[in-house]
C-alpha cells in the first residue's frame, strides 16, 4: 500500500473505513474512474485554485472542470485562477505531484466540494500516488475533512 502517510495515518486515527484500490500508473481522474470500472460522477479530482493570494482546494467529478465564473462569484473576487503545479508542488511534501487526495485540511488548505459530489453514497480519490486510489463512504469523508460544498463545475458539454 503506497498512499500517503499524512493521509494513511489520519485515517486510521479517525478509524474511518476505507479501501484501498491499487491500479495501473495514471494521472487523471478520467483514467482511474475507466481503470477501476467506477462511474465517472464517483471519482473525485482535485484541481488547486488561486484566491487572491491564498491556495484554494476544489473538489469535483473527475469529467466536470471547474468553472473559474462561478468561483468568482463563490468568493466575491475577480482573483481567481487555476494554480499552476510549481505553485503547490511543495504544499503536498508526501504526495506525488498531481496525486493530492481531497483532504486540503490535512495540508492547511480549505476544501470545496461540488455539490454534485454529495449526491452518491461514495467518492473514489487519488491517495496521494498515481498507483493508488480510496473509496470511502462520502459523509465518511465530509465528516472528515468539513468542505465548503458549493456549486462551481463546468461539465464537458457546457459551454
Amino acid at each position: 500500500m503506497s498512499i500517503s502517510r499524512t493521509l494513511h495515518a489520519y485515517l486510521n486515527h479517525e478509524r474511518v473505513h476505507y479501501d484501498v484500490l491499487p491500479h495501473p500508473e495514471a494521472f487523471r481522474a478520467l483514467a482511474i474512474a475507466q481503470m477501476l470500472h467506477t462511474p465517472e460522477k464517483n471519482v473525485a479530482k482535485v484541481v488547486i485554485v488561486k484566491v487572491g493570494k491564498q491556495f484554494v482546494m476544489t473538489v469535483l467529478p473527475a469529467s466536470w472542470n471547474v468553472d473559474l465564473h462561478r468561483l468568482r462569484t463563490v468568493f466575491a473576487t475577480h482573483s481567481v485562477r487555476l494554480a499552476t503545479e510549481d505553485e503547490f508542488a511543495s504544499l503536498f511534501p508526501d504526495c506525488e505531484l498531481g496525486a493530492m487526495p481531497p483532504f486540503g485540511n490535512l495540508y492547511k488548505i480549505p476544501v470545496y466540494v461540488d455539490q454534485s459530489l454529495t449526491e452518491d453514497e461514495e467518492i473514489v480519490f487519488q491517495a496521494g500516488t498515481h498507483l493508488d486510489a480510496i473509496r470511502m463512504r462520502y459523509w465518511d469523508f465530509a465528516a472528515l475533512v468539513f468542505p465548503v460544498v458549493t456549486e462551481f463545475h463546468r461539465s464537458p458539454v457546457e459551454v
